[in-house]
């Protein structure tokens, strides 16, 4: 039982945050599902056709938690993540399959009749659709190291959502169409209906009219394809690049270093100097916090802040810590570095600061003298902030030399001195006192008083053998040097590390490029390395890996499609979209003014699979006509266009309404989830413009190609074959 003078309560609370961002998600689906539902209802403007999806969604997200629950997976912000965004997906197979039967119904078919007409049709729409959408998961399902590991279980139900849905597309879908939906046959609609009818009449009377001068202008729109490409190339690399996105959930943690010649007691005292003006902040909730704990000195402590609801501070969290950082610069001879703790945080090194830089090397002397001069470097650059280092060399010492010669003709031993020393300031156990229900330790010291200074060295006075008190300044002499507080390794060498947080709108991408320039401008010697640690160095490792990963998931793509059309052309035409949504997310990041993070790639990968589902449908149409009908290819793609128009808008704006959420999000950690919709907003803005006019001319000029390679490949005629021999 705790006594009751004990007053115990909740310094910081994880929990609190994890169930609002959990209720801030849930929030966010519903809104998804409720946009993706709307758009269904506004292109068929029927209540039944609407409920179809309606109920394919929660079926399939249904499916998914039975799949998650199977693999052991838990509700947490990336399979949470990964379900929102899959509402734009899970019915854009649905809505193929309901918009072939309406088109059916609308002639006068059966609704049984139409069901299975309309599905028999677009079942292998359907299918590439969907085989090549979890395509794109692989090279994720595939990644390395911590990052790999992370959207593994993103990529994973994503994945189940989408398989899930093409099965009750196929199957629960065509029922539900057979028995809810009524041929249009003699039926009579009001005039919100019929005016919706003009409306989209209206628009794909413009489409078609704008379809058939770009078709007759076909050079201009490679030409527009090609500059799309290198647009793409440029915008990737000139777009401010980073990891993670910062967080703001409610907490803050603070690493406190003083002047390396700080007492315990002197820290004792700034620390609570510093706990006194991080509490007057309006913002701060509950503070709490430790001396001594970092590095095994005494100079340094830790610091933990846990922040009021957002809806109470009205300010961010880095707000907070501009705030406080120049009334936490007023405290004489030490520093408070506050950094916004992060649910996502790879590295497994504590500093005092978010970001890590580290030189290494054999020579602990020329690692002293080049470490200063680092430091000195990197506090000029104005894309950093918070810069400091674990470089503890400067700690105060007081050297003890006995004059040997006069201690033996006093008759003081060395022991008698180091015993002497060691009573005062080593805390010598000297007794234990019992008691009924504990024991206590008796410690010995000199009185705090004489902590402070090295001139209680002359007050000390030593115990002869002759029994006399003989003082400590006149058999030796005291001399102040300094000396290592700590020394820090790394894989075994002697290492300084340097800490950093980033300034206010700078990219992690341009921090790590300014201090590569900057160490090698100051010119390290060979013998000493600078590597990034911690998040600094996984950020290396995934920006190299991200061209990798778009290459891998387009061949894992390029692929599945060549093995379900048989063919080596119609893949390249279907991933001729990619290089619009490419640019559209791009441009959007840009406009938003937000990193290409590992999130944003995440939206762009997932744009492959989103943005090829137009191409999908039109090819599929045009080469059924080709096959059934014996139409040329320039009047069978120009008919996909038209026919394939409204479910590609359908399906389009399914997806864009199930990421508009994501990217307009602001409850607890939609900071993590914003890239991701930014990214699928921007990308089928751009794309759904200009791949309706870019693919059927791709299309076309592959056909064209292929036809002159069959050409060739056929064997010659016999006569001129033998007029080429006589010649």
């Amino acid at each position: 039982m705790i006594p009751g003078a004990i007053d115990l309560s909740v310094m910081i609370d994880r929990t609190t945050t994890i169930r609002a961002s959990i209720r801030d998600v849930e929030l966010t689906l519903l809104v998804a599902i409720s946009l993706v539902v709307l758009v269904v209802f506004v292109f068929l403007r029927d209540p039944w056709a609407t409920a179809i999806p309606g109920v394919v969604v929660p079926l399939s997200l249904v499916g998914t938690f039975g799949v998650m629950y199977l693999l052991g997976y838990s509700i947490d912000n990336l399979s949470m993540m990964a379900l929102t965004i899959s509402t734009g997906f899970v019915v854009d197979d649905a809505i193929v399959v309901i918009e072939n039967v309406a088109r059916y119904l609308q002639q006068g078919v059966p609704p049984f009749e139409a069901a299975l007409r309309g599905a028999r049709e677009t079942g292998f729409t359907v299918l590439a659709m969907s085989t090549s959408l979890v395509a794109v998961f692989i090279p994720i399902l595939l990644m390395g190291g911590i990052v790999g590991r992370l959207f593994r279980e993103f990529a994973v139900v994503l994945s189940v959502a989408v398989t899930v849905s093409l099965v009750v597309s196929l199957t629960t879908t065509p029922m539900m169409c057979a028995q809810l939906l009524r041929s249009e046959r003699g039926r009579t609609h009001g005039r919100l209906y019929q005016a919706s009818e003009r409306a989209f009449d209206w628009l794909l009377a413009q489409y078609e009219r704008s379809l058939s001068w770009v078709l007759r202008h076909a050079r201009l729109a490679m030409l527009v394809a090609a500059i799309t490409v290198a647009i793409n190339v440029y915008l990737f690399m000139v777009v401010p690049k980073g990891f993670f996105p910062e967080q703001d959930n409610g907490r803050l943690m603070g690493a406190i270093q003083a002047d390396q010649d700080t007492s315990f007691q002197a820290m004792q005292e700034r620390f609570a100097q510093f706990v006194e003006i991080v509490m007057a902040d309006p913002a701060v909730d509950t503070v709490a916090g430790f001396t001594g704990g970092n590095q095994g000195t005494a100079n340094t402590g830790r610091m933990f802040v846990s922040l009021k609801p957002i809806t109470e501070r009205t300010v961010s969290a880095d707000d907070v810590i501009a705030r406080l950082r120049p009334k936490l610069a007023g405290v004489p001879g030490a520093s408070l570095y506050l950094q916004a703790i992060q649910d996502i945080r790879v590295g497994g090194r504590l500093s005092n600061a978010l970001f890590q830089f580290t030189l290494q090397g054999d020579n602990l002397h020329e690692l002293d003298r080049w470490a200063p001069r680092m430091l000195a470097k990197l506090q000029t650059l104005p894309d950093l902030a918070d810069v400091n280092t674990d470089q503890q060399n400067r700690g105060l010492e007081a050297t003890v030399t006995i004059d040997r010669d006069t201690a033996a003709r006093l008759g003081v031993t060395p022991q008698a001195i180091d015993d002497a020393l060691y009573d005062a300031f080593g805390q010598r156990q000297v007794s234990t006192t019992y008691t009924q229900l504990n024991q206590y330790h008796v410690v010995m010291v000199v009185a705090p008083r004489f902590w402070r200074s090295p001139d209680t060295l002359k007050q000390i006075h030593v115990r002869s053998t002759r029994n006399q008190e003989v003082p400590l300044s006149a058999i030796a002499q005291f001399a102040p040097t300094t000396a290592a507080l700590a020394v820090n390794h790394q894989g075994q060498f002697p290492a300084v590390t340097f800490s950093f947080n980033l300034a206010p709108g700078v990219a992690l991408g341009d921090a790590v490029t300014a201090i590569e320039t900057t160490a090698r401008d100051l010119g390290l010697p060979p013998s000493i390395r600078a590597t990034f640690q911690g998040t600094a160095q996984a950020f290396q490792a995934s920006l190299a890996n991200e061209p990798l990963l778009i290459l891998a998931a387009l061949v894992t793509v390029y692929i599945v499609l060549g093995v379900l059309y048989e063919s080596y052309i119609h893949p390249l035409t279907i991933l001729s979209t990619l290089p619009s949504a490419g640019v559209g997310a791009i441009l959007a990041l840009l406009l938003c003014r937000t990193d290409l993070s590992v999130i944003a790639l995440i939206g762009i990968i997932l744009l492959i699979g989103i943005v090829k589902k137009n191409a999908i449908m039109m090819i599929d149409f045009a080469l059924e006509a080709e096959r059934t009908e014996g139409k040329p290819p320039e009047a069978a793609i120009y008919e996909a266009c038209l026919l394939r128009f409204r479910p590609i808008m359908m399906t389009t704006l399914a997806a864009l309404l199930g990421g508009l959420p994501l990217a307009l999000g602001t409850g607890v950690g939609a900071e993590l989830r914003r890239p991701l919709g930014i990214a699928i907003v921007g990308g089928l803005l751009l794309s759904q413009l200009l791949t309706l006019y870019t693919t059927p001319v791709v299309y076309l000029a592959f056909d064209r190609l292929a036809q002159r390679i069959a050409r060739r490949r056929l064997p010659k005629p016999v006569d001129e074959q033998r007029a080429l021999e006589a010649g």
